[in-house]
């Protein structure tokens, strides 16, 4: 797939999926009249907060998931240490780098301002930006009340989604085209291999499959293979990769909204979180280095749907929760920190009797990063997020 900066440079939105059993990952782009570049990266399926950045200071957390906890800072494959509380999961190494280079700052125990453990029902809300379903999401809104910029084209202008569909985060009042590059709907191999393993029994749909299969040179080796190696399927660092590279252009993209799924870790949660923690993580110094300079002038925001128990269940899983972990990096943020305002693991102080409490609201993470980074003033803030006068912008997320 090729974007052109030309593309780019008439208000153009690209939007590039690819899908897997482990989760999906996609990239959606809009022009926008400003040189400093902004990302949210949605992880869909609700990362367990307290897994990803683990508050091992707190001494209620073994008493509720000691089996989930990584080694001690220090230690081979430990956690790597934050601060003295709190300790980054090995499967994010890569982030800890930028952790030490002050580029990165984990923000804990946030959740959306709503209260629901449905994934499409929160998915829904922390795209809209409401605690209600609505037609347009929050970074459109964005993209919509960008003044126009030297370059005289229209945040408004028309929109392309490249690939299958939009996401709500990005659908809005920006006309919206669809294009598909040829090929990009067939089928993974595997998907085929599936196919026929399914119907191998049967004495007509059977043969018929797989004499079918053969003839468009499918060999007998790749029909009986269901075990694709999952790093093929699980696309996010080479989408991260390509949008750093599109962002950097002088006349590309300046907003981009990336999605990786693969969070719902009801079973098997400790082996399960360490793969696409890796893959976030990898695809993040990806977004990094595609930037190039232009890393400088960026913000990411990275966020998910909610948080996971505090509890662990009987599959050595954890089940949707509330309170959980956001992640802002860029050389444009104040990072070399956790932000938190902690609120314990005691029984007493778990929201519901279940959950991590939630001390902040996602929101003001997200209109703190528009007003310190893109200038966005008041008013803009109060029509990109509707109804969310309680949800003051966090201070402090950029570089002065």
């Amino acid at each position: 797939m090729r974007l052109t900066r030309r593309a780019a440079l008439l208000g153009l939105t690209a939007a590039w999926s690819l899908g897997g059993p482990l989760g999906r990952a996609s990239l959606a782009l809009a022009a926008a009249p400003t040189d400093k570049r902004f990302v949210v990266v949605i992880l869909r399926g609700a990362l367990d907060g307290m897994a990803a950045v683990v508050p091992y200071g707190d001494p209620g957390l073994a008493t509720w998931r000691a089996e989930l906890i990584p080694g001690a800072p220090g230690t081979e494959d430990g956690m790597l240490d934050l601060g003295g509380f709190y300790g980054l999961h090995p499967g994010l190494a890569g982030l800890h780098t930028l952790y030490a280079a002050g580029e990165l700052l984990p923000v804990h125990a946030v959740a959306g301002s709503y209260r629901s453990r449905s994934h499409f029902e929160a998915q829904d809300y922390l795209e809209s930006g409401a605690d209600h379903r609505m037609t347009s999401g929050w970074l459109n809104r964005v993209v919509s009340v960008l003044p126009v910029g030297e370059a005289g084209h229209s945040p408004g202008g028309p929109a392309l989604a490249v690939g299958m569909a939009m996401p709500l985060l990005l659908r809005g009042p920006a006309t919206v085209g669809s294009w598909a590059p040829q090929n990009f709907g067939t089928p993974a191999p595997d998907l085929y291999a599936r196919l026929a393993s399914l119907n191998e029994a049967d004495p007509i749909t059977g043969p018929a499959i797989r004499e079918g299969l053969r003839e468009r040179g499918f060999s007998t080796e790749v029909l009986s293979n269901t075990t694709v190696d999952p790093k093929q399927r699980y696309a996010f660092p080479s989408l991260a990769a390509a949008a750093g590279r599109m962002l950097a252009a002088a006349d590309g993209p300046r907003i981009a909204a990336l999605e990786i799924g693969g969070w719902d870790t009801h079973a098997g949660q400790a082996k399960r979180l360490n793969f696409p923690l890796q893959q976030l993580s990898t695809g993040l110094l990806a977004l990094r280095v595609g930037l190039g300079d232009a890393w400088r002038s960026t913000a990411v925001l990275v966020m998910t749907e909610f948080g996971r128990t505090v509890r662990v269940n009987g599959t050595n899983g954890t089940d949707h929760g509330t309170g959980t972990i956001a992640f802002v990096l860029g050389g444009a943020v104040a990072g070399g920190r956790v932000m938190a305002n902690w609120p314990g693991l005691a029984q007493a102080n778990l929201f519901e009797d279940r959950d991590l409490q939630p001390t902040l609201d996602l929101r003001a993470v997200a209109k703190g990063l528009l007003a310190q980074h893109l200038g966005l003033p008041p008013p803009a803030l109060a029509r990109v997020f509707p109804d969310s006068d309680a949800a003051s912008p966090a201070r402090g997320l950029i570089r002065a």
